[in-house]
């Protein structure tokens, strides 16, 4: 079983380069769309963008994978006499890494290349010299003198801004590029769509693959698209921290490294039982698994499902990532093969009206 194949590995580097951030997704779910179309049976997309392949559809038990598709991202929030522009939040970027990145500002005439600016370190003495990067002082730069000129190259507040970092693959070991939270996610789920197709595996429900819009500010996609499927189960893949990176804290965010295998994660919105039946699919088929556990909430999609339509079981598979947010982020790509292949290997242990429910 070719669990990635070097087709599989082209449409992940045109799926991590293209530009898809939160509330703009449209480019990047058409190119997933296109993609997973001869491995299912039908398809929907809502009215926000989250698109839904379907797999045996007309089965009355309904289960769920799931990942999200959009990337953080910049607004345009004001324009400056000056031609320069300072920015907003669109999901949780990172001002840290903003100086010196090249960006596409996204218009209604196309993309508008800039940059953002930082003053040089000749220029930064005496107080200047603490000078860190804010919300408040990071700025771009089109090369403008003035805002009626920005304003003519169709810039207007709203557009929305991207990174200008393109995937590639580091050591033959890690993938690397932005925006793998969580398109690699959605890859991962593609990846067990076709493996379904081409090993002929019959399942006996049906199966929703779900790659929601909108998780990065607030689960909104899931939100949805929950209400919409109302599964009976879900499995929800997503990124967790590889802390095995230097200033990152193994005793506050625990031990989880890349390479060692999926994350499985404990907390009130993970079904215990489904948990058990993917760490018993982990474990049939030797597949390196690591755990980890979250007090309160997961943070991802997972507790969007699991709290929709009266509870639905959920579970949450994560794929360890070294410098989440980040233009550089690096996943392992043995981890990557172990999330595909730990969902195909959990669907298959999951009965048509299997029954999740503790006691009864």
């Amino acid at each position: 079983m070719n669990i990635i194949t070097p087709a599989s590995e082209e449409f992940l580097a045109q799926y991590l380069n293209n530009a898809s951030p939160t509330g703009f997704e449209t480019p990047g779910q058409k190119l997933w769309l296109d993609y997973i179309k001869p491995y299912i049976d039908d398809y929907f997309v809502d009215n926000y963008g989250t698109v839904v392949g379907v797999i045996n559809p007309t089965a009355d038990y309904r289960v769920v994978i799931e990942a999200h598709a959009d990337e953080i991202s910049w607004f345009v929030h004001q324009i400056t006499k000056e031609g320069y522009i300072k920015v907003i939040r669109n999901g949780g970027s990172d001002h840290m890494i903003a100086p010196s990145k090249r960006v596409n500002i996204h218009t209604p005439q196309g993309i508008v290349r800039g940059v953002f600016g930082w003053p040089a370190i000749h220029t930064r003495h005496g107080e200047n010299a603490k000078l860190a990067p804010s919300l408040d002082n990071i700025f771009i730069d089109v090369g403008a003198d003035s805002k009626e000129e920005v304003e003519e190259m169709g810039i207007h507040v709203g557009c929305v801004i991207t990174f200008d970092d393109e995937f590639e693959v580091l050591n033959d070991r890690f993938y690397m590029g932005r925006a793998l939270d969580n398109r690699m996610g959605g890859f991962c789920i593609a990846e067990v769509a076709r493996l379904l197709h081409e090993e002929q595996v019959k399942l006996p429900f049906a199966l929703y693959i779900v790659n929601a819009v909108q998780e990065e500010v607030g689960l909104r996609g899931a939100q949805m698209i929950a209400n919409r499927i109302k599964p009976h189960a879900a499995i929800v893949t997503d990124v967790c921290h590889n802390t095995h990176t230097p200033l990152v804290s193994i005793a506050k965010h625990g031990d989880i490294k890349g390479g060692d295998g999926p994350d499985l994660t404990y907390a009130p919105a993970v079904h215990n039982k489904l948990l058990q039946l993917i760490i018993e699919a982990a474990q049939e088929k030797e597949i390196p698994f690591q755990r980890s556990a979250s007090s309160r909430i997961t943070g991802t999609d997972t507790d969007a499902f699991a709290y929709s339509n009266a509870g639905v079981p959920s579970a949450l598979i994560s794929l360890p990532l070294k410098y989440m947010h980040t233009t550089v982020e690096m996943a392992h790509k043995e981890d990557v093969k172990h999330v595909i292949q730990l969902i195909f290997e959990s669907l298959q242990k999951i009965e048509n009206q299997h029954d999740f429910r503790y006691f009864h």
